[in-house]
């Protein structure tokens, strides 16, 4: 089963999503099934400053007094998942290369522990994913070698996830043809994998499950 999961590295219920499906095919895979997972990118805010600047202003120049509410329920999110989120220290800045390291990833097989590396770097650890110091570091810390390669691939990427009408991530696409939007708790993962598992053929995209919780293009994270 090929699974398309698009995310962008500085949203929250993209890490918490990460985390539940991941889980969810680990319990596919323990039954005997195989799942190839690709990571594509998407960006919340593109025209973020790739010097980055502390997140929280950033958040409450965006929403307002409603920021502190976003962060507090994904906060909360995130710690009943074992995640750590510490929206005091993070730094808000482009993904566009933290994408390509991704995608330099994937092609080493290791896609999906670069993107876990790197939410947590920004939601952990408050670095600046979109410093070519930090992702060189990350990169090193992920086993994976960069060649400097993937802004084209990225790009196209970005475009197809416009061509698909994808508007919020995550966004997981299963076989190109179904998706499943929102940081979904892991049963439900796990049953929309099972449900895959048995309808092939079928097109086009198929909402298999309501969307869940996730963040918007315009950067704006439900609460």
């Amino acid at each position: 089963m090929k699974v398309e999961i698009f995310s962008d590295v500085v949203c929250p219920w993209c890490y918490i999503g990460h985390v539940r499906f991941a889980r969810a095919a680990e319990r596919f895979r323990a039954k005997g099934g195989t799942i190839e997972v690709t990571m594509r990118p998407f960006q919340l805010n593109p025209d973020a400053p790739v010097e980055g600047e502390p997140l929280i202003p950033a958040l409450e120049r965006k929403f307002g007094p409603n920021a502190r509410q976003m962060t507090d329920r994904v906060v909360s999110a995130a710690a009943g998942e074992g995640l750590e989120m510490d929206y005091e220290h993070a730094v808000s800045a482009n993904t566009l290369q933290a994408h390509r390291l991704i995608e330099v990833a994937s092609r080493q097989g290791r896609g999906e522990e670069m993107a876990e590396r790197l939410f947590r770097a920004y939601f952990a650890e408050a670095q600046n994913v979109g410093d070519a110091g930090v992702l060189a570091k990350l990169a090193a810390e992920a086993g994976v070698e960069d060649d400097g390669a993937g802004d084209e691939e990225v790009r196209e990427q970005l475009g197809r996830a416009r061509a698909l009408g994808i508007t919020g991530v995550p966004l997981f696409l299963f076989e190109g043809k179904f998706a499943v939007s929102g940081a979904q708790p892991e049963d439900a993962f796990a049953a929309a994998i099972d449900e895959v598992a048995e309808r092939t053929g079928q097109t086009p995209i198929t909402q298999l499950a309501a969307p869940a919780d996730g963040c918007d293009d315009d950067g704006f994270c439900a609460v």
